[in-house]
């Protein structure tokens, strides 16, 4: 398959490397030129702007990292390069009503939109375990699905219309936020006991909460291992400011994001955006007054 990809960062490295180890002739473009040095070692195009990464191709995949990079994306590269009748698989985080608009865009263009976030960690990408969530047409999904099989291990259905696969990623989002918050002050109250966060761990994960979230998230808590981010407090702050929107357009209550996204404006506060987004469990501690 002929493929574009725009965006490379840690996940987008990822799954360029994925798409390209599988055999599909492709195109990689990134605003910063040197992200582009390995995988163009491996084989990959290296074009010079985002229309020419999308002309000819079949398929263009995104991984950008916020609206505002989707829109000027998309107007400026993505609807006068790639050709009538193909696809464009945006697979960052992004709103609903962003995802509106540019659904509405490709449609006039005789383009495609799908929405397929991903769910996982750089690292789960790049061993091919993460998960996908598509939203947008079935012809035009199944078309793509050779290449969310070399990216993550299973596809979930995320309805017929692209916003439906983003309210999917950002109600995941916001349980896995709502779970850093509740690990954070389980770890804070059996510290001031004096009990090892490392006993915790292990009673939390042995039983009910025997999860990959718990277990991951679980581990960089009790080791205080934030400073190796495999997804920032900042990235997880712009993902938790889309989710308000989008509870009000269905109206929607969603009282407990509140409290991971005071937590996650109070580490910003405190110079730790560059950090792992768990590191909202080390404010917890200080609100404590263990550190």
């Amino acid at each position: 398959m002929k493929v574009g990809f725009l965006g490379l960062g840690r996940m987008g490295q990822a799954m360029a490397t994925r798409v390209l180890g599988g055999g599909h002739e492709l195109v990689v473009y990134n605003r910063t030129r040197e992200k582009c040095a390995d995988i163009e070692k491996a084989g990959a195009t290296v074009a010079a702007s985002t229309t020419e990464a999308c002309k000819g191709r079949e398929v263009v995949i995104s991984m950008l990292t916020d609206d505002k990079a989707l829109h000027e994306v998309v107007k400026t590269g993505v609807v006068p390069g790639l050709p009538k009748g193909a696809i464009h698989v945006a697979m960052g985080t992004h709103s609903v009503a962003a995802l509106r608009e540019v659904d509405a865009i490709h449609a006039e263009a005789g383009q495609v939109l799908i929405s397929a976030p991903v769910l996982g960690r750089p690292e789960a990408v790049a061993a091919g375990t993460a998960t996908i969530v598509a939203g947008g047409p079935k012809d035009a999904i199944a078309k793509v699905q050779p290449l969310f099989t070399l990216i993550g291990r299973r596809t979930f259905d995320g309805g017929a219309k692209p916003e439906g696969a983003a309210a999917v990623k950002l109600a995941n989002n916001m349980v896995l936020g709502c779970a850093v918050e509740a690990m954070g002050e389980g770890f804070a109250l059996t510290r001031a006991y004096g009990v090892d966060p490392s006993s915790f761990f292990e009673v939390m994960t042995d039983g009910l909460f025997n999860a990959p979230a718990y277990k991951v998230y679980g581990t960089i808590i009790a080791k205080e291992a934030y400073a190796t981010a495999g997804f920032t407090t900042a990235l997880g702050l712009k993902d938790t400011n889309l989710m308000p929107a989008a509870a009000l357009a269905a109206n929607v209550p969603l009282p407990s994001l509140n409290v991971y996204r005071d937590r996650l404006l109070t580490a910003m506060a405190s110079g730790e955006g560059n950090l792992d987004w768990s590191v909202i469990a080390r404010v917890q501690a200080r609100a404590s007054g263990l550190k």
